[in-house]
């Protein structure tokens, strides 16, 4: 593992937030009917009054229509912020419209995020008890939150700026320098573990000079423990299962894709087959048109 910077790191969503009018902002799926008179809905909107939005509309561009959003996830904060007169909302903007469509689930903000739109919204004049009550936590938790990043180094910030790592692993990366923190943010990314025992672990190996102060001085100098141990091995497995699992996605995506051309193209274009398969294997035609409707297979 080297202490090198990444020469490119690809993001689900855009960096910054950006103004949309709401009136750009659509959604495919009519609103339930009453959704307004709910509890839940009446708790958003009496919290957007309050403290205005503190997590972004999260949307992507409409292919069928240019400066037009889809709404992904924020659906009824746009409906607080129409009834309360607004006329733009502050949205993320998903680079990723194949993961993020409206009709999978959407990934909730990052603590990273949440944290920049928690200090955004006290910049803004909400108090630590305003920003409490809006979010159902206690006022000890939005301090912490405030905190979060302290002692992190920007580039591990962007590393881990999308990825859904704990607040409880942040407190352990506090206790690196920061070239150890982009190393072992970058194996986290690699290994698609953000876990704080992975953390931990990485502390424990840490040499002292890559230790800020206090933690060097506290750390313990005894031999690697059994269980430790056995986590490196572990994680040396999981590297290579995860070298592989790279290897064959390139030709086990070219295979999916022949059979998935085959599929649309020659069966279900014979009327014959389809009538066959919809009389007596309906389940079937079901699966093979769910593949056959398939518009895109993604290689890494």
């Amino acid at each position: 593992m080297t202490n090198s910077h990444p020469k490119s790191v690809r993001l689900g969503f855009e960096r910054e937030c950006v103004k949309i009018p709401l009136e750009n902002l659509s959604f495919p799926i009519p609103l339930p009917t009453g959704i307004k008179e709910s509890v839940v809905y009446l708790q958003i909107q009496s919290s957007v009054k309050t403290i205005g939005l503190v997590e972004p509309i999260v949307v992507t561009n409409n292919p069928s229509q240019a400066g037009e959003f889809i709404i992904l996830d924020g659906r009824l904060r746009v409906e607080a912020l129409r009834d309360l007169g607004l006329q733009h909302a502050l949205c993320l903007l998903a680079t990723d419209d194949e993961g993020y469509t409206y009709n999978k689930q959407v990934n909730r903000l990052s603590v990273v995020q949440a944290h920049r739109m928690i200090v955004l919204a006290a910049e803004r004049g909400a108090s630590i008890q305003q920003l409490a009550d809006a979010l159902a936590i206690s006022p000890n938790s939005i301090r912490e939150r405030f905190r979060l990043l302290d002692g992190i180094c920007s580039e591990a910030i962007t590393l881990l700026a999308d990825k859904p790592a704990t607040s409880g692993m942040f407190r352990v990366l506090k206790q690196m320098t920061p070239f150890r923190q982009i190393d072992v943010a970058q194996a986290m990314i690699n290994l698609g573990n953000y876990s704080l025992k992975l953390a931990t672990a990485m502390l424990q190996n840490t040499p002292p000079d890559q230790l800020v102060r206090k933690a060097s001085s506290s750390k313990k100098t005894a031999p690697p423990t059994d269980a430790l141990r056995r986590l490196e091995r572990e994680l040396s497995a999981m590297q290579a299962d995860t070298k592989l699992l790279e290897e064959g996605y390139g030709p086990a995506s070219l295979q999916l894709e022949i059979v998935k051309t085959y599929i649309g193209s020659t069966l279900l274009e014979n009327a014959a087959v389809v009538r066959w398969l919809a009389k007596n294997q309906p389940e079937y035609f079901q699966q093979l048109q769910r593949l056959s409707d398939i518009k895109k297979i993604q290689a890494e």
